[in-house]
Protein backbone atom coordinates (compact mmCIF):
# COMPACT_ATOMS: atom_id res chain seq x y z
CA UNK A 1 0.00 0.00 0.00
CA UNK A 2 2.59 2.15 0.95
CA UNK A 3 5.85 2.44 -1.01
CA UNK A 4 9.35 3.99 -0.80
CA UNK A 5 10.20 6.11 -4.51
CA UNK A 6 13.96 7.85 -5.26
CA UNK A 7 13.11 11.63 -6.61
CA UNK A 8 15.62 14.58 -7.53
CA UNK A 9 14.51 17.91 -7.16
CA UNK A 10 16.12 21.40 -7.41
CA UNK A 11 14.80 22.90 -3.87
CA UNK A 12 14.21 26.51 -3.77
CA UNK A 13 15.52 28.20 -0.31
CA UNK A 14 13.66 31.37 0.33
CA UNK A 15 15.67 33.71 2.69
CA UNK A 16 13.10 33.53 5.43
CA UNK A 17 14.65 29.55 5.79
CA UNK A 18 18.19 30.93 5.72
CA UNK A 19 18.60 30.72 9.61
CA UNK A 20 16.96 27.33 9.72
CA UNK A 21 19.32 24.25 9.67
CA UNK A 22 20.11 23.69 5.55
CA UNK A 23 18.89 19.88 5.86
CA UNK A 24 15.17 20.98 8.25
CA UNK A 25 14.58 23.75 5.26
CA UNK A 26 14.64 21.33 2.63
CA UNK A 27 12.63 19.05 4.27
CA UNK A 28 9.90 21.51 5.15
CA UNK A 29 10.13 22.76 1.73
CA UNK A 30 9.43 19.12 0.13
CA UNK A 31 6.29 18.33 2.31
CA UNK A 32 5.06 21.65 1.48
CA UNK A 33 5.92 21.03 -2.12
CA UNK A 34 4.80 17.50 -2.53
CA UNK A 35 2.67 15.98 0.88
CA UNK A 36 -1.00 15.31 -0.07
CA UNK A 37 -0.56 15.64 -4.28
CA UNK A 38 -0.31 13.43 -6.82
CA UNK A 39 2.85 12.37 -8.77
CA UNK A 40 1.68 10.80 -12.09
CA UNK A 41 2.42 7.13 -12.05
CA UNK A 42 4.00 7.04 -8.73
CA UNK A 43 0.78 7.43 -6.44
CA UNK A 44 -0.16 10.16 -3.92
CA UNK A 45 2.74 11.82 -1.90
CA UNK A 46 2.38 11.17 2.17
CA UNK A 47 5.87 12.21 3.61
CA UNK A 48 9.82 12.51 3.23
CA UNK A 49 11.36 10.09 4.46
CA UNK A 50 15.06 10.70 4.38
CA UNK A 51 17.58 12.59 2.30
CA UNK A 52 19.94 10.89 0.41
CA UNK A 53 22.32 13.53 -1.00
CA UNK A 54 22.11 17.46 -0.76
CA UNK A 55 24.32 18.84 -3.81
CA UNK A 56 26.11 22.17 -4.21
CA UNK A 57 23.75 25.46 -3.86
CA UNK A 58 23.52 27.83 -6.17
CA UNK A 59 21.77 31.30 -6.87
CA UNK A 60 20.15 33.19 -9.99
CA UNK A 61 20.46 37.12 -10.59
CA UNK A 62 18.19 38.82 -9.11
CA UNK A 63 16.61 35.66 -6.75
CA UNK A 64 17.06 36.09 -3.38
CA UNK A 65 16.75 32.55 -2.71
CA UNK A 66 18.98 29.91 -3.31
CA UNK A 67 18.85 26.78 -5.10
CA UNK A 68 19.72 23.31 -3.98
CA UNK A 69 19.93 19.83 -6.19
CA UNK A 70 18.54 17.36 -3.67
CA UNK A 71 18.01 13.51 -3.87
CA UNK A 72 15.57 11.98 -1.58
CA UNK A 73 12.80 9.06 -0.89
CA UNK A 74 9.76 9.95 -0.29
CA UNK A 75 6.67 7.71 1.47
CA UNK A 76 3.70 7.13 -1.66
CA UNK A 77 0.22 5.78 -1.71
CA UNK A 78 0.12 3.32 -4.31
CA UNK A 79 -1.88 0.26 -3.82
CA UNK A 80 -0.82 -2.57 -6.19
CA UNK A 81 -3.35 -4.75 -7.86
CA UNK A 82 -5.74 -7.33 -5.90
CA UNK A 83 -4.46 -5.93 -2.84
CA UNK A 84 -7.55 -5.59 -0.27
CA UNK A 85 -7.73 -2.24 1.77
CA UNK A 86 -10.69 -1.44 4.08
CA UNK A 87 -12.69 1.97 4.01
CA UNK A 88 -15.55 3.61 4.63
CA UNK A 89 -18.64 4.16 2.25
CA UNK A 90 -18.73 8.20 1.05
CA UNK A 91 -21.58 8.18 -1.27
CA UNK A 92 -23.46 5.71 -3.77
CA UNK A 93 -25.00 6.65 -6.68
CA UNK A 94 -26.61 4.81 -9.82
CA UNK A 95 -22.89 4.04 -11.26
CA UNK A 96 -21.95 2.89 -7.79
CA UNK A 97 -19.82 3.69 -4.88
CA UNK A 98 -17.88 6.09 -3.52
CA UNK A 99 -15.39 4.79 -1.11
CA UNK A 100 -12.95 6.94 1.03
CA UNK A 101 -9.87 5.82 3.14
CA UNK A 102 -9.35 8.73 5.19
CA UNK A 103 -6.89 10.32 3.56
CA UNK A 104 -7.34 9.24 0.53
CA UNK A 105 -11.55 9.54 -1.16
CA UNK A 106 -10.92 8.84 -4.50
CA UNK A 107 -12.09 4.54 -4.79
CA UNK A 108 -14.55 3.98 -6.71
CA UNK A 109 -16.21 0.41 -6.54
CA UNK A 110 -18.33 0.45 -10.13
CA UNK A 111 -21.62 -1.05 -10.03
CA UNK A 112 -20.72 -4.29 -12.06
CA UNK A 113 -18.10 -4.96 -9.06
CA UNK A 114 -20.66 -4.90 -6.31
CA UNK A 115 -22.09 -7.92 -4.86
CA UNK A 116 -24.68 -9.57 -6.35
CA UNK A 117 -27.50 -9.38 -6.72
CA UNK A 118 -27.80 -5.96 -6.10
CA UNK A 119 -30.00 -2.61 -6.55
CA UNK A 120 -29.95 0.88 -6.26
CA UNK A 121 -32.50 2.05 -4.17
CA UNK A 122 -33.74 5.72 -5.04
CA UNK A 123 -35.21 6.43 -1.98
CA UNK A 124 -32.30 5.62 0.44
CA UNK A 125 -29.85 6.34 -2.38
CA UNK A 126 -27.52 3.47 -1.53
CA UNK A 127 -26.69 -0.01 -3.51
CA UNK A 128 -28.66 -2.99 -1.81
CA UNK A 129 -27.40 -6.35 -1.91
CA UNK A 130 -30.42 -8.86 -2.00
CA UNK A 131 -28.72 -11.66 -0.12
CA UNK A 132 -30.04 -15.02 -0.67
CA UNK A 133 -29.78 -17.81 2.08
CA UNK A 134 -31.55 -20.70 -0.12
CA UNK A 135 -34.77 -19.42 2.15
CA UNK A 136 -35.19 -16.04 1.95
CA UNK A 137 -33.86 -12.89 0.84
CA UNK A 138 -32.42 -10.06 2.99
CA UNK A 139 -32.03 -6.91 1.78
CA UNK A 140 -28.09 -5.99 2.83
CA UNK A 141 -28.17 -1.96 2.85
CA UNK A 142 -24.64 -0.52 2.24
CA UNK A 143 -25.35 2.79 4.40
CA UNK A 144 -22.91 6.03 4.16
CA UNK A 145 -20.21 5.62 6.59
CA UNK A 146 -20.26 1.67 7.16
CA UNK A 147 -17.01 0.20 6.90
CA UNK A 148 -16.57 -2.16 3.60
CA UNK A 149 -13.69 -4.42 2.92
CA UNK A 150 -12.55 -4.06 -1.00
CA UNK A 151 -10.10 -5.35 -3.34
CA UNK A 152 -7.84 -3.46 -5.71
CA UNK A 153 -8.95 -4.14 -9.61
CA UNK A 154 -7.04 -0.92 -11.11
CA UNK A 155 -5.10 2.35 -10.08
CA UNK A 156 -5.88 5.01 -12.76
CA UNK A 157 -3.87 8.01 -13.25
CA UNK A 158 -4.88 10.82 -15.36
CA UNK A 159 -1.73 12.87 -17.00
CA UNK A 160 -1.76 16.34 -16.04
CA UNK A 161 0.69 19.06 -16.44
CA UNK A 162 1.41 19.89 -12.61
CA UNK A 163 0.70 17.86 -9.67
CA UNK A 164 -3.00 17.78 -7.93
CA UNK A 165 -4.12 17.71 -4.66
CA UNK A 166 -6.18 14.67 -3.87
CA UNK A 167 -9.68 15.25 -4.19
CA UNK A 168 -10.89 16.03 0.12
CA UNK A 169 -14.46 17.45 -0.52
CA UNK A 170 -17.41 16.10 -1.99
CA UNK A 171 -17.58 15.34 -5.68
CA UNK A 172 -19.87 17.24 -7.91
CA UNK A 173 -21.38 16.60 -11.07
CA UNK A 174 -21.43 13.23 -12.89
CA UNK A 175 -19.08 10.24 -12.59
CA UNK A 176 -17.96 11.27 -15.86
CA UNK A 177 -16.83 14.67 -15.13
CA UNK A 178 -15.07 13.97 -11.95
CA UNK A 179 -12.91 11.59 -13.34
CA UNK A 180 -11.50 13.76 -15.88
CA UNK A 181 -10.37 15.93 -13.03
CA UNK A 182 -9.01 13.23 -10.90
CA UNK A 183 -4.91 12.80 -10.27
CA UNK A 184 -5.54 9.29 -9.45
CA UNK A 185 -8.61 7.12 -9.01
CA UNK A 186 -8.51 3.64 -7.02
CA UNK A 187 -11.26 0.96 -8.94
CA UNK A 188 -12.45 -1.79 -6.64
CA UNK A 189 -14.51 -4.47 -6.44
CA UNK A 190 -16.56 -6.51 -3.48
CA UNK A 191 -18.00 -9.24 -5.75
CA UNK A 192 -17.05 -12.19 -3.81
CA UNK A 193 -16.81 -13.85 -1.00
CA UNK A 194 -15.74 -11.76 2.50
CA UNK A 195 -15.61 -8.15 0.69
CA UNK A 196 -17.90 -5.63 1.37
CA UNK A 197 -19.27 -4.15 4.49
CA UNK A 198 -17.76 -5.76 7.44
CA UNK A 199 -20.79 -5.93 9.26
CA UNK A 200 -22.33 -8.87 6.67
CA UNK A 201 -19.59 -11.37 7.15
CA UNK A 202 -20.54 -11.36 11.38
CA UNK A 203 -21.67 -14.72 12.34
CA UNK A 204 -25.02 -13.37 12.98
CA UNK A 205 -25.65 -11.56 9.83
CA UNK A 206 -24.45 -14.51 7.00
CA UNK A 207 -23.34 -17.33 7.28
Amino acid sequence: MFQLIELRNNVGIRPSLFKVEQSKAIKEVLNTKLANKVLYKHGLCIVLHDILHIGDSFSFPGDAGTYTSVLFRYVVFKPFEDEVLIGRVRRSSPEGVWVTLGFFEDVFLPKEYLQSPCKFDKEENCWVWEYQDGIETHNMYMDEKEEIRFRVVKVEYNDVAKPKRSTISEPSGSTDQQDSTLPMKIIGTISEPGLGLLTWWREDNVG
